[in-house]
């Protein structure tokens, strides 16, 4: 827990924590780790092409929202199957994610209860 903020201590800028989702290769994540880190972020790393995602876990991240924002609209099997104009069901994207997630949009960010999909700056600054 950390402690309150005082009136001594109103100057004094700290970390805030964010879960980043990312694969290190990406240029997209490479560009949102410098933004998030520029802006004082301690992140907390995880590698989604070493440490896949589950099926349990997609669903509890992706919760109430439309399971399409999460869709990586660039990947190669997303333009293959014409995902755009033939979305898969909920079920299916979930398993489709779980099993290759080069087909999830990065990084997902995750920090004060929200979640970011992508490089969207003013998403970021919002957090």
């Amino acid at each position: 827990m950390r402690p309150a903020k005082t009136k001594a201590s109103s100057g004094v800028k700290r970390s805030r924590e964010a879960q980043f989702l990312h694969k290190p290769n990406c240029t997209t994540c490479r560009k949102a780790k410098k933004f998030m880190e520029g802006k004082g972020y301690q992140l907390y790393f995880r590698d989604l092409g070493k440490e896949r995602l589950s099926a349990a876990e997609l669903e509890k991240l992706i919760g109430e929202r439309d399971h399409k924002e999460f869709l990586n609209t660039r990947n190669e099997l997303y333009r293959k199957n014409k995902m755009k104009a033939n979305p898969p069901s909920r079920k299916e994207a979930i398993r489709l994610m779980a099993k290759e997630p080069n087909l999830i949009r990065r990084p997902v960010i995750l920090a004060g209860g929200r979640i970011v999909l992508g490089f969207d700056k003013n998403e970021m600054i919002k957090l």
